[in-house]
């Protein structure tokens, strides 16, 4: 992330300090995710993005994936992307993990915050579900 910041900064003639205006942080921290020190924690992801004017990271291909990414555009930490859906921070974080969403009622509600569609959140469920759960004889 560092990287992008660095490179959208040199290309917009900006000094350290004014970026860091802009991103609302400080000139050291500027400097050491340019350096590669530190990674942005994921409060200071929304302005990163719009500082950008783009989203450097992969499109989300999993349900997982999908999780993360909206935690970041959000600049949500697990509780509180926990607490938009109304489940215990361990939830979300299993859910993270890739682990099954077992209650219909938290996929519909997931669908609906990350704009995907309920019944292929359903479908992939059930086939996670019944791929743990096949016997093996």
């Amino acid at each position: 992330m560092g990287d992008h910041v660095r490179r959208k900064r040199l290309k917009m003639r900006l000094m350290q300090k004014e970026a860091a205006e802009q991103l609302g942080i400080d000139t050291w921290t500027i400097l050491h995710w340019e350096k590669g020190h530190t990674e942005p924690p994921i409060v200071s992801i929304p302005a990163i993005l719009q500082f950008l004017g783009h989203d450097p990271f992969l499109p989300p291909k999993t349900l997982p994936q999908h999780l993360l990414a909206k935690r970041r555009v959000m600049g949500w930490s697990i509780k509180d992307a926990a607490e938009a859906v109304g489940v215990d921070p361990g939830t979300w974080g299993n859910w993270e993990r890739g682990q099954t969403i077992l209650c219909r009622q938290h996929r519909t509600l997931l669908a609906r915050l990350l704009g995907l569609s309920a019944g292929i959140l359903n479908e992939d469920m059930s086939s996670r579900w019944n791929q743990a759960h096949e016997r093996k004889f």
